[in-house]
């Protein structure tokens, strides 16, 4: 729990100032923060670093999961995947949760769910399952898989959406 603290830290240090983030909570692997500036809550895990296929790559940028919330936008639980490697324009990305596969639009680092729907099939399926994966071709072909644990999900995406339920 203390890597996820430190990495969930550090990323909040990248993305903008300190004091523009609440934490609303760490549960496990994931954590749960607040943006009043924007306003905007979600709940954020990094990958396991141990559990990476293909270690013999080294990734290109920090991989991480979110769930996000932009009350002022009407958007909820939108998922977003920043993938330890680049991918081409067009490139094949496969979530897999449960035994459930969906599979995610995106190009370079990112992938999202491909609309609403798919992001609320995404979130109950992380609800119920203990891990998920992320799999697709980097830049070079090579094939690679960040994973996840889901224990903490559920509460930290919950702990998001009532952080941000006064914010609208």
């Amino acid at each position: 729990m203390r890597r996820v603290a430190l990495f969930l830290l550090s990323l909040l240090a990248l993305a903008a100032p300190a004091a523009a983030k609440d934490s609303l909570g760490v549960f496990d692997d994931w954590g749960a923060f607040r943006d009043r500036q924007v306003p905007r809550c979600y709940a954020i895990s990094a990958a396991l670093a141990e559990a990476r296929s293909n270690s013999a790559s080294r990734p290109t940028q920090a991989a991480f999961a979110s769930v996000g919330t932009w009350p002022k936008r009407g958007v909820r639980n939108q998922l977003h995947v920043r993938l330890s490697r680049l991918i081409p324009a067009n490139g094949a990305i496969s979530l897999s949760i449960g035994g459930q596969r969906f599979e995610l639009s995106g190009a370079g680092g990112d992938a999202w769910a491909k609309d609403r729907k798919m992001d609320a099939a995404v979130v109950a399926a992380m609800r119920s399952a203990p891990t998920m994966s992320v799999s697709a071709r980097d830049v070079s072909g090579r094939r690679f898989t960040d994973r996840y644990n889901l224990a903490g999900a559920a509460t930290a995406m919950d702990a998001a959406t009532v952080g941000c339920a006064k914010l609208a």
